[in-house]
């Protein structure tokens, strides 16, 4: 019912996530999981796909879904536009939900917005023939912005209509609705497609880099944040941790590329009269070249505390 970034090809056949061929519908953003839910409930005939960026969010709908019994969801945490570009093949999505969205109202947040031209331009190649986007929201200046935006591609027929009665019971809607605010309602239907395919833009390796070193572990008695650049990215080591029986070192790592974010687990541990440095495969991460530089930047720091590198594998 969850997804795992690591379980990912570049793309992944709805079937494949599902165990079946239907329509697929996306909710971007889905909030507690109401609305994903009773529309899964109506049209147990489609596969409903949910992405979200809140790890509270994630445990609120993991939880309605499952207490509904529901075998046709699949949610993600993580970044919307990941996800449509690198995962969901050509022409795959029937229908899209946004609900609600981030407004992101201050004038230097609004490059945060998802509905830019750029994801209309993107949606238009993964959207089937005659797919929509169903857009509702609470914020006029976001609707007009969305409008705009899509507008600016020539790529969809815009109706802005009544929101229909599903999106009025959701959580944010009876919360507008009982302030007497009013609500937008648009649907962007595909009626052309971008020239640009758009191509994966995260590149993904089958095996998870490694290195080998000689020497001993520093004993660790204070760590100090690491941040390491790459092009297209970040590694950030947040932590480290000497493990329960005292031979190796637990490092937390934050790795941050283009519309994905991942959290993993580097372990440094004696193995044959070496230290191995690896990527561990709890949350079954994927492996990108940031998980590649973070065993780099890691094998960097631990060569700065006295040891010697014998092999790398990134």
């Amino acid at each position: 019912m969850i997804l795992r970034t690591g379980q990912f090809t570049f793309p992944t056949p709805p079937a494949q996530l599902f165990g079946r061929e239907a329509p697929l519908m996306l909710e971007i953003g889905f909030g507690d999981g109401g609305f994903l839910t009773d529309w899964a409930a109506r049209h147990p005939d489609w596969n409903v796909l949910g992405v979200e960026i809140s790890p509270g969010s994630m445990r609120r709908a993991f939880g309605r879904v499952r207490r509904a019994g529901l075998t046709n969801v699949r949610l993600y945490l993580g970044q919307a536009r990941f996800l449509v570009r690198n995962v969901l093949p050509q022409r795959s999505l029937s229908l899209v939900y946004v609900n609600f969205p981030d407004p992101w109202p201050k004038k230097r947040h609004q490059e945060r917005r998802l509905l830019q031209a750029p994801f209309f331009e993107l949606l238009s190649t993964r959207l089937a023939d005659g797919g929509a986007l169903r857009l509702t929201t609470d914020d006029a200046p976001y609707f007009s912005f969305a409008l705009e935006e899509a507008e600016k591609t020539g790529l969809y027929r815009i109706e802005v209509t009544e929101p229909p009665p599903e999106t009025r019971q959701t959580k944010y809607a009876r919360k507008w609705q009982a302030q007497q605010k009013p609500i937008y309602h648009a649907v962007f239907t595909k009626q052309a497609e971008a020239s640009d395919p758009f191509p994966p833009s995260i590149e993904r390796y089958d095996v998870m880099h490694h290195a080998l070193l000689e020497g001993t572990l520093p004993e660790l008695e204070r760590f100090e944040k690491l941040v390491h650049a790459f092009r297209g990215g970040h590694v950030i080591v947040l932590e480290a941790y000497r493990t329960l029986d005292g031979t190796g070192l637990l490092f937390l790592v934050r790795i941050e590329e283009e519309d994905l974010t991942q959290e993993v687990l580097v372990e440094a541990r004696p193995k044959d009269g070496k230290v191995l440095v690896r990527v561990l495969p709890f949350g079954l991460p994927l492996s990108t070249r940031g998980t590649r530089e973070a065993i780099r930047c890691l094998t960097e720091w631990l060569e700065a505390q006295g040891m010697r590198l014998a092999e790398a594998f990134f």
